[in-house]
């Protein structure tokens, strides 16, 4: 019998995650429709009655009746929240107030028309991001949305309806959604309920049936519903299949990859492709191609390129942006290294003479697939809103010359004639010819490529009517100077062509070793940021070369609100970081997605943020004031987002910094804390033996014992108490230190004073003391009775450590304005491998029997007065402590005779 599978710990731990994700965040349920008028609003109202019947908290946020008296009845009885007004152009907009639904925080909310567009100034620009806010918030949503509203199906509505959805729900939405159901409804029964003025006031409604509500439309947006309902509950039943272990049956996912362009119909390309990685149920890729540094390309296709990768984005793809001189063979590299089985191109709108001339991308990409499906699909149908744009050639657009370069480029032909009619010298006229396309390389370099081949043909033409026989006639007599003609103009051509080339690749790595420079500038100057502080700095200084406006940015731990306290780093105002712009910061952080001006993310905001993200997680944002001026461009913006990652990461490798150091600290502390017990159990264990065994043998034998004999083992008891306190106190007072909860109670005092204190508690009778403090020295502000432990510390430690008879000096001077204090003995010295370990905490010589504190305390006091300790030998033998310690820049004034008197 076989062993059943063991389940994947991964697998399970990813479901268990987000199984704990699902049941933080809200449920969201979708009625789905065909057109306006099936019923959807009225099914959603149904449904918010029967959660009330069943004591669920539910209200209505936004609900647009059209007028139906029907529907406006299913609102009686439901709690409704007041709408947001917003004055727009002279007219007062109702819209839904997403900040008193989620400070009301109810069980669930009715949000109708899942695709409305916001009025500006909102926090979102779209009706479904409010709801994406209100799930995440734990609220749960019941909304409604007509199919010609899906993203992925727009072109598809617009061939089949001819008419352009402008507001679109991505497809993740109802992908995310814990329920959708279909509201249908009959073609016939629509129309019904149209004219009969159920679905709009008679006036709509027969503009209505004229245009959107006819027949053949309807039967076709059913049918997208349909399709689209079947294929929302086929991906929630395979998710549940997955989510209870059950094995998949399919082979590994298919990949399908998108080829992005420029051209506005890219977009339809992009939800063609999206549709054929639903139906096989695999991964999609969505790839853009652009010439080594973007030469030769408009800021508009750009900016039409990074909005079709967004929208390949929103429909779940993985986008990439190449950087190739042969496009078909970047792509087939690219899905050759990604495992592709399908790619999906666009029909190419050029003449067959432009395809012979300049070659297609499309024949390429076919020729060269090697095993690979390749999809051509036709982008008619045009439903993107990036058509607006200009510049609507699907091949990629070049920089636009002006006036001037064309003028330069003919006066440099004219220069290049005179020159050829100078040194006109016939038959031979090679050299003529080589004047004439220096003419042409000087426009090329001068002008681009469109005023070269300008020049080119002027130049051409110049040859021919001046220098070729029958002269100042277009005409041509030999078929050799026709020859020559030809030549001259083909060469002039390349040239032309291959010089404009060189200048745009050139401009265009001019313009990357500009970001490498920065990137690198940047990455050295945050290898030297000590903290966050520093780190901010470094960034933001490089950072006011590339964008304009102000700056900001924010460091803050994982959890934490993101508010002024979080300010790392600005350039320019501050004024601009109100509580709304803050709001927008902390959404991104908390998301981990860019958000403001410029993005789909809160667009109604003068700034943008940018997400400091790590692979430890999100480390803060970076802030950009763009004002009224508009968002950072393409190239800025790329770059902004490299900055970002650089400083992210700078960010992260403070944090493990930190984190090392406290690993190294615990590490350390157990290692203290391993010595603590280690000097305890002996230390404290030899004073506790000799009490035990002298209070046992006055219990015992108290009768045999003389009176000399109880009193000597009562002194030995209380001398082995003291001897038990003293380790203790040190013990507790060395943590106390270290832990910096010693106060210090500072007076004015006489040094001559504490050694004196000091020498009297010292045992060192035994030794020869010499004491040379002189009583004129300066008054100390310090604590006195921690000053005499500390000196008292180093004097008991020459005692304990140094033989009877050894000489002992205590001397005191002012060196270099501070007070300096020598203990020095000429016994045996300290080796010089235990000199730097002396002042640790349980650190001991080999004879000794202490707790190694002494020392370790006395350092401590004197760091706490500002001051340092060190020790250095005596020649020939010895040792000298020197304490260094601070004095005052003033000393107190003393009160004369006369005036104590």
């Amino acid at each position: 019998m076989d062993e059943p599978e063991r389940p994947d710990p991964d697998r399970l731990l990813a479901q268990v995650s987000a199984a704990e994700a699902r049941a933080r965040r809200g449920t969201l349920k979708v009625w789905l429709g065909a057109a306006p008028g099936v019923g959807k609003t009225f099914a959603m109202l149904a449904q918010a009655h029967r959660l009330r019947a069943q004591g669920v908290d539910v209200v209505v946020g936004v609900v647009e009746t059209h007028g139906r008296a029907e529907t406006r009845r299913q609102l009686d009885g439901l709690e409704q929240l007041p709408r947001r007004t917003v004055d727009y152009r002279g007219t007062t907009l109702h819209e839904f107030d997403l900040d008193a639904a989620l400070r009301r925080r109810p069980a669930a909310v009715l949000v109708d028309e899942l695709a409305h567009t916001n009025a500006p100034g909102s926090r979102f620009e779209k009706r479904w991001q409010d709801v994406r806010a209100l799930l995440d918030a734990g609220i749960g949503v019941l909304t409604t949305l007509n199919v010609q509203h899906v993203e992925s199906l727009n072109d598809v509505v617009a061939r089949a309806t001819g008419v352009t959805v402008r507001e679109t729900v991505p497809d993740e939405v109802l992908a995310d959604a814990t329920e959708v159901e279909l509201v249908d409804l009959p073609p016939d029964a629509l129309l019904e309920r149209l004219h009969a003025g159920k679905v709009y006031i008679p006036a709509a409604a027969q503009a209505a049936a004229q245009s959107f509500f006819k027949k053949g439309n309807l039967a076709a947006l059913r049918e997208l519903a349909l399709r689209k309902t079947a294929q929302l509950v086929d991906r929630r039943r395979r998710a549940d299949r997955q989510s209870t272990g059950e094995r998949r049956l399919r082979s590994a996912a298919e990949r399908v990859l998108v080829c992005v362009g420029p051209s506005p119909f890219s977009a339809n390309l992009v939800r063609a492709a999206h549709r054929m990685t639903a139906v096989v149920r695999g991964d999609l890729f969505a790839v853009s191609v652009s010439p080594p540094g973007g030469a030769g390309t408009s800021a508009a296709a750009r900016e039409r390129i990074l909005q079709h990768l967004r929208l390949a984005e929103s429909l779940g793809a993985s986008t990439a942006s190449l950087e190739h001189e042969d496009a078909a063979a970047a792509i087939l590299e690219f899905a050759e290294r990604h495992d592709c089985s399908r790619i999906v191109v666009g029909k190419t709108r050029r003449r067959r003479w432009q395809d012979a001339l300049f070659g297609s991308f499309t024949m390429e990409v076919i020729r060269n697939s090697r095993g690979l499906d390749v999809y051509v699909i036709d982008g008619e149908g045009e439903s993107d809103a990036t058509a607006a744009l200009p510049d609507r050639s699907p091949e990629p657009a070049q920089h636009g010359p002006t006036a001037r370069d064309f003028a330069v480029a003919i006066g440099c032909t004219a220069v290049a004639v005179a020159l050829a009619l100078l040194a006109f010298e016939p038959p031979d006229l090679s050299t003529e010819a080589l004047l004439l396309v220096l003419g042409v390389v000087a426009a090329a370099r001068t002008g681009g490529r469109w005023p070269s081949l300008l020049a080119a043909l002027f130049g051409a033409l110049a040859f021919n009517f001046l220098l070729i026989e029958p002269r100042f006639t277009f005409d041509i007599a030999e078929p050799a100077y026709m020859l020559a003609f030809a030549a001259m103009a083909v060469v002039g051509v390349s040239v032309a062509t291959l010089v404009a080339a060189v200048r745009e690749r050139a401009a265009a790595a001019q313009a990357r070793e500009a970001d490498v420079a920065t990137l690198l500038s940047l990455t050295r100057a945050l290898a030297d940021a000590a903290d966050t502080d520093a780190i901010g700095r470094a960034t933001l200084a490089h950072l006011r070369d590339v964008v304009r406006g102000d700056l900001a940015m924010f460091v803050v731990p994982p959890g934490a609100p993101i508010d002024l306290g979080g300010l790392v780093a600005t350039h320019g105002a501050t004024d601009w970081l109100d509580d709304g712009v803050l709001a927008v910061a902390r959404w991104c952080r908390d998301h981990g997605k860019p958000a403001g001006a410029g993005t789909g993310e809160l667009p109604g905001t003068h700034a943008l943020f940018i997400p400091l993200r790590s692979p430890r997680g999100k480390e803060g944002v970076l802030g950009l004031h763009v004002g009224s001026g508009g968002g950072p461009t393409t190239s800025q913006r790329r770059l902004l987002d490299s900055i970002a990652d650089q400083a992210a990461g700078a960010c992260e490798r403070l944090a493990l910094a930190a984190e090392r150091v406290r690993a190294q600290r615990e590490v350390e502390t157990e290692r203290l804390r391993s010595t603590l017990l280690a000097s305890v159990s002996h230390d404290l264990r030899t004073p506790l033996t000799t009490i035990t065994a002298a209070a046992s043998r006055l219990v015992h034998d108290r009768v045999e014992l003389g009176a000399a004999v109880r009193t000597e083992l009562a002194e030995t008891i209380l001398a082995q108490a003291n001897r038990l306190n003293d380790l203790i106190a040190n013990l507790l007072f060395a943590t106390r230190l270290e832990a910096g909860a010693v106060a210090l109670r500072r007076q004015w005092t006489s040094l001559a004073e504490i050694v004196g204190t000091a020498l009297s508690r010292a045992q060192l009778q035994q030794h020869q003391v010499d004491v040379q403090v002189p009583n004129d020295l300066p008054l100390l502000d310090a604590d006195p009775v921690l000053l005499e432990q500390a000196l008292f510390n180093l004097l008991d430690n020459t005692a304990c450590h140094t033989p009877p008879g050894t000489r002992v000096v205590v001397r005191a001077a002012v060196l270099d304005g501070e007070l300096a204090v020598d203990v020095a003995d000429d016994g045996p010295g300290i080796p010089p491998d235990q000199r730097d370990a002396v002042f640790q905490r349980f650190v001991r010589g080999r004879h000794s029997a202490g707790m190694g504190l002494g020392l370790a305390i006395c350092a401590g006091i004197v760091q706490a007065h500002g001051g340092r300790v060190h020790v250095e030998p005596v020649e020939p033998h010895g040792a000298r402590f020197r304490l260094r310690l601070p004095l005052p820049a003033a000393q107190p004034r003393l009160p004369a005779p006369e005036d104590s008197a």
